[in-house]
C-alpha cells in the first residue's frame, strides 16, 4: 500500500513539473523590450463652475469609497480654474523620438511628459490624434533610442499567448499577461477598428501601451476595457498595430488622417430581414437612408439595397463597411455588389472623404387628427403627414405611428416613428396612404414576417415584424 502511495505521489508530482514546463516563460520578452515602453504623464488647465456637492458619485457605485478617502469632504471655494492630471502608456517605434499612444491620453493636454525606463524625462509635441481609432502620435528630442518591433496581428490566433506593458495607476513597466479572446471584435460608437480583445488585466494607465506576442512583436495598442467598476474585469481590447501604423503615417505626413465615405446609413441584416430581403443568410450592410447627392446616391445605391461586397471583398456584416471604405483612398473608383429585389448588382462608386456629422433634423409634431383611430393588422394607429412634416423630414411619402398594439408590440416600433416603406418576400413598396398599407397588409397570413423601413428622428432604420392579427 505505501508502495503504491509512493508510486501516486511520484507521477503527481511529476506531472506538476510538466504542467510547469508548459507554461509560457515571459522573462525574455520583458528584458529585451521592455525598455521601448514608456510612461506619459499629461496635465492641462481646467476651467470650471464652483464643484457644491463634495461626492458627484452615488453611495452604491463602487467607486464611492475610493473617491471619498481621496477628496476632502469639503470644498468650498474651489477654484474655476484647476490643474488635471493623468497618466498614460506607450512605445518608441523610431529611435529618434516618436511614439505611439491612445488619443484619449493626450486630448486636451497642454503639457506631455515622456518618461524612460532609464528615468530620462522628455517633454514631448503631439504630432497628431485621430479619435475615430484613439491613435495618436507624439515625439520627444532624443535619439538612440530602444524600437519596439512589430508584428503582424492579421497572423494572431484566438488562445495564443500574449503580453501587455505599461503604467496601471502609476506602476511603471508593469507587466500581465493573458490569451487573445477574439479578432475583429466590434465594439459601440467604433466604427474604424476591429479590435482585438484578450483578457490580459489592463487598467487606468495602461492606455496606449504595447500588446505583444510570444516573439515580441508588437501586434496592438491597448486601448479600452469593458467595465462596470472602472477596473479590470477580463474584458480588453486593442487596436490592431497594422491599422494604428496606417494612421500614425498619415498624421506624421499631413497631421490628420483622411478616411473615405460613400454617403449611406448602415445596419446589420439579420435572420428575419435576410429571409424578408430574399437573401439566404444574413450577410451585408443594409441600406437604411442615402444621403441626397452623395457617391452612394450617384452610384444609384438605393434604400432597402443590402451592401454585398465592396472594392471585390465580402461584407459578412454591417461593422466591415466602415472599415473597408473609411480605408480607401478619398477620389478611389470602388466597385460594389448590392443585392436588390433578389438580384446581386454590380455598381462603381468614387469614394468621397468624410466630412463632419451634421446635425440632427428635427421632426415636426404628429397630427392625431388625421389619425386612423383604430389599429391595423399590425397594431398601429396611425396618421397622414401634413405638408408641413413633409418639409421638415425631407420626404413625400410616409405615415406617422400614433400608437403601437399587438403584433406591432414585438417589433421596435414607438409612437412618432414615420413608416416609409413596407418590405415583404423581397418587394419594397413605399407608403402613401393608410388605405394602401391596409391593403398590403389583407393580402399576408398569419405567419408573415413584415420589414419596415422607419424614419425615427434624423435617421432611419428597418424593423421586422413577426406575424400579423386577423383582422
Amino acid at each position: 500500500m505505501r508502495a503504491l502511495l509512493g508510486l501516486w505521489l511520484l507521477l503527481w508530482t511529476a506531472m506538476g513539473f510538466a504542467q510547469a514546463r508548459d507554461l509560457p516563460d515571459f522573462t525574455e520578452l520583458v528584458e529585451k523590450q521592455g525598455a521601448a515602453v514608456v510612461n506619459i504623464s499629461t496635465s492641462q488647465v481646467v476651467k470650471t463652475e464652483r464643484f457644491n456637492h463634495p461626492f458627484p458619485l452615488d453611495e452604491d457605485d463602487p467607486a464611492f469609497d475610493l473617491f471619498r478617502r481621496f477628496m476632502p469632504r469639503q470644498m468650498p471655494g474651489m477654484p474655476k480654474e484647476f490643474k488635471s492630471e493623468s497618466l498614460g502608456s506607450g512605445f518608441i517605434i523610431t529611435g529618434d523620438g516618436y511614439i505611439l499612444t491612445n488619443a484619449h491620453v493626450v486630448d486636451g493636454a497642454d503639457d506631455v511628459l515622456v518618461r524612460l525606463t532609464d528615468k530620462r524625462e522628455f517633454k514631448a509635441k503631439v504630432i497628431g490624434a485621430d479619435k475615430k481609432t484613439d491613435v495618436a502620435l507624439i515625439k520627444i528630442d532624443a535619439s538612440g533610442l530602444p524600437v519596439a518591433r512589430l508584428g503582424d496581428p492579421n497572423r494572431l490566433r484566438v488562445g495564443e499567448w500574449v503580453v501587455a506593458i505599461g503604467a496601471p495607476f502609476g506602476f511603471d513597466n508593469s507587466v500581465t499577461a493573458g490569451i487573445v479572446s477574439a479578432k475583429g471584435r466590434s465594439l459601440p460608437q467604433e466604427n474604424y477598428v476591429p479590435f482585438i480583445q484578450t483578457d490580459v488585466a489592463i487598467n487606468p494607465g495602461n492606455s496606449g501601451g504595447p500588446l505583444f506576442n510570444m516573439k515580441g512583436e508588437v501586434v496592438g495598442v491597448n486601448s479600452q476595457i469593458y467595465s462596470r467598476s472602472g477596473g479590470y474585469m477580463g474584458l480588453s481590447f486593442a487596436i490592431p498595430i497594422d491599422l494604428a501604423m496606417e494612421v500614425q503615417s498619415q498624421l506624421r505626413t499631413s497631421g490628420r488622417v483622411s478616411r473615405g465615405r460613400i454617403g449611406v446609413v448602415i445596419q446589420e441584416v439579420t435572420k428575419e430581414l435576410a429571409d424578408s430581403f430574399g437573401l439566404a443568410k444574413p450577410q451585408g450592410a443594409l441600406v437604411a437612408s442615402v444621403e441626397k447627392d452623395s457617391p452612394a446616391d450617384k452610384a444609384g445605391i438605393e434604400t432597402g439595397d443590402v451592401i454585398l461586397k465592396f472594392d471585390g471583398k465580402a461584407v459578412n456584416q454591417s461593422a466591415d463597411l466602415p472599415r473597408m471604405v473609411g480605408s480607401t483612398k478619398p477620389g478611389t473608383r470602388s466597385q460594389i455588389q448590392v443585392w436588390r429585389k433578389g438580384v446581386a448588382k454590380d455598381l462603381t462608386i468614387a469614394v468621397a472623404e468624410i466630412q463632419d456629422e451634421k446635425g440632427a433634423v428635427k421632426t415636426g409634431r404628429r397630427s392625431k387628427d388625421n389619425a386612423t383611430g383604430s389599429a391595423n393588422r399590425l397594431g398601429l394607429v396611425l396618421s397622414e403627414l401634413t405638408s408641413e412634416q413633409k418639409n421638415q423630414l425631407g420626404v413625400d411619402h410616409g405615415l406617422v405611428i400614433e400608437d403601437v398594439r399587438g403584433a406591432a408590440l414585438r417589433g421596435d416600433l414607438r409612437p412618432g416613428d414615420v413608416l416609409l416603406a413596407l418590405i415583404s418576400k423581397g418587394a419594397q413598396t413605399d407608403i402613401k396612404s393608410a388605405d394602401q398599407l391596409n391593403g398590403l397588409l389583407a393580402r399576408l397570413d398569419k405567419t408573415s414576417i413584415v420589414t419596415l423601413l422607419v424614419r425615427r428622428g434624423d435617421s432611419q432604420t428597418f424593423v421586422t415584424i413577426k406575424g400579423v392579427s386577423d383582422k
